[in-house]
């Protein structure tokens, strides 16, 4: 399983042992802000998607479904800009009937969407969480940072106080001199990503927002070794999304 830091010693009593898996972002809604001199960038970011004609919101489930046939043909470029396909586990993929169930964070340019990002959300709206992140090949360079930034500006305002950018698979692990091989193999995975994925590249990329970053752990029985604990969540985030 994949834990928190804060729940080690309930699984510890329980017999399981601990690899650390990645690391996890997590926005203080309340904290955020766009003024400063440290927040200089971010406001350049939202600028220039201004200039390039971007604009932000956030679709209900109903009209999520409505724009289901363009939010699966902006998904369908991003997988072929790739060469990649669907991937499981710690990374999302589309699948209409569950995209269809979240409001769904859109970046629209001259009206038509062109990048999109869905949600998971508490019933009483205090927290969300990314799930899949998808945009066309050719958006301006910051369009993703001008969502993930205008989101959070929206979400603040709805009264959410935490939003959580997910793990980035394998971030936190070293290949230094003495380290085990397990972590060794993790930080060569980490570096070098799936097909399709960059696993160093979205940890940067969430760095740009500025979060908190908290371990995340895989919790595993006392007789597994820790490099095959890796390699089979490395399959399951590689595997083949249902149908």
């Amino acid at each position: 399983d994949q834990v928190g830091a804060e729940h080690l010693a309930v699984y510890a009593e329980a017999g399981l042992r601990f690899f650390k898996l990645g690391e996890q972002a997590v926005i203080d809604l309340d904290a955020f802000t766009l003024e400063g001199s440290k927040r200089q960038g971010h406001r350049r970011v939202i600028s220039l998607g201004a200039r390039d004609g971007l604009t932000a919101e956030i679709l209900s489930p109903r009209e999520a479904e409505a724009e289901m046939a363009t939010l699966r043909a902006v998904s369908d470029a991003w997988l072929t800009s790739r060469n990649a396909r669907e991937k499981g586990f710690s990374l999302g993929a589309f699948e209409p009937t569950w995209v269809a169930s979240c409001r769904v964070a859109v970046v629209r340019q001259e009206g038509e969407i062109v990048a999109f990002v869905s949600l998971m959300e508490t019933d009483l709206g205090e927290e969300a969480a990314i799930d899949l992140m998808r945009h066309l090949p050719d958006v301006p360079t910051k369009t993703m940072e001008f969502l993930f930034l205008r989101l959070c500006e929206m979400l603040k305002d709805e009264g959410a106080k935490r939003f959580d950018l997910a793990m980035a698979p394998l971030s936190g692990l070293t290949d230094r001199q003495g380290a085990p091989g397990w972590q060794k193999l993790a930080h060569a995975l980490y570096e070098h990503g799936a097909a399709g994925y960059s696993f160093k590249g979205l940890r940067r990329f969430k760095q740009g927002l500025k979060p908190d970053w908290r371990p995340r752990y895989l919790a595993v029985g006392p007789g597994t070794a820790p490099a095959a604990a890796l390699i089979a969540a490395a399959r399951l985030i590689n595997r083949p999304a249902p149908g």
